[in-house]
C-alpha cells in the first residue's frame, strides 16, 4: 500500500493549522460569535475553493480553452495566491453581509503561515507531477527530481519563507493593531510569491508576467490601499483579548 506524499502532508497542514487556531483562539480570546465566526470560516472555505480554481485556469488560457470538456482538469488544480485572494474576498462579503465591521483576520494569519509551509513540503515530495518545481538552475543548492535537471527548489523555498513568517507574524503581534496581522501575512506573502515565481516555468500574460504574478500585484496594492485606509486605534493588541 502506497500513501502519496502529496496526500499526507496535506492532511498535515489542515491539522497543523486548525490546532494552531483553536489554541490561539482560546489564548487570545475572540470577540466575533460563535455563529459569525462559522459563517466567516464557511465563507472563507468556499471563497477559498473558487479562488484557487479560476486562477489556476488562468495560469494557462490557451491550455484551460482546450480543456473545457475536461472536469477532471477544470477541477483539479489550484494555487494558494487564489486561494488567499478568493477566501479574502468571500470573507468580506460574509462580513457586509451580517454587518460585521471589525477585522476578523488576525487569528487566521500564523496558522495559515504553518499550514502552508507543511504543506508545501508535500509539494516537494511529490517531484514533478506536482507542477510547482522551479526552473533548471546551477545553483549548489539545485536539486534533480528525476529527469536529470538540477532546478531551484522553489517548494522549499516557499515552506522556508512560510516557518518564517509565522515566527514573524507571531513576534509581532502584540505590537500590531487589529487587522494587522492578517494584512501583513497577505502582503508579505504575495511579494514573495510575485518575486519566486519568475524562478518557476510559467506562461507569461502581461508586461512578462504570469498570471499569478498579476494577482500578486493587484493583491498587494488592494492590501496596501486598505491598510492606509484603516482608523489608527490608540491601543488594540491581540494580547488584550482581541483579534
Amino acid at each position: 500500500m502506497r500513501v502519496h506524499p502529496h496526500l499526507v502532508f496535506e492532511l498535515l497542514a489542515y491539522a497543523v493549522a486548525g490546532a494552531i487556531y483553536w489554541r490561539r483562539r482560546r489564548a487570545l480570546g475572540d470577540h466575533v460569535s460563535t455563529q459569525a465566526r462559522w459563517a466567516i470560516a464557511s465563507a472563507a472555505v468556499v471563497g477559498a475553493l473558487f479562488g484557487s480554481r479560476i486562477l489556476f485556469w488562468f495560469e494557462d488560457p490557451q491550455r484551460t480553452v482546450g480543456q473545457l470538456t475536461n472536469l477532471r482538469y477544470l477541477a483539479g488544480g489550484q494555487t494558494i495566491v487564489g486561494a488567499l485572494i478568493g477566501g479574502w474576498m468571500a470573507v468580506e462579503w460574509q462580513k457586509r453581509r451580517l454587518h460585521i465591521s471589525q477585522p476578523t483576520g488576525d487569528l487566521f494569519a500564523v496558522p495559515i503561515s504553518l499550514g502552508a509551509a507543511v504543506g508545501r513540503i508535500g509539494c516537494f515530495l511529490s517531484g514533478l507531477p506536482d507542477g510547482t518545481y522551479g526552473l533548471p538552475a546551477a545553483v549548489p543548492w539545485a536539486i534533480d527530481l528525476g529527469d536529470g535537471i538540477p532546478r531551484h527548489p522553489t517548494a522549499l523555498y516557499e515552506s522556508a519563507f512560510m516557518f518564517a513568517l509565522a515566527f514573524a507574524l507571531t513576534r509581532l503581534e502584540r505590537r500590531a493593531a487589529l487587522g494587522e496581522l492578517f494584512l501583513g501575512l497577505i502582503a508579505a506573502y504575495l511579494a514573495f510569491r510575485a518575486v519566486v515565481d519568475f524562478w518557476k516555468p510559467g506562461v507569461t500574460v502581461v508586461a512578462g508576467l504570469t498570471a499569478i504574478q498579476l494577482a500578486c500585484v493587484l493583491g498587494i496594492a488592494v492590501t496596501l490601499r486598505v491598510w492606509a485606509g484603516r482608523p489608527r486605534p490608540d491601543a488594540s493588541p491581540l494580547s488584550a483579548g482581541t483579534e
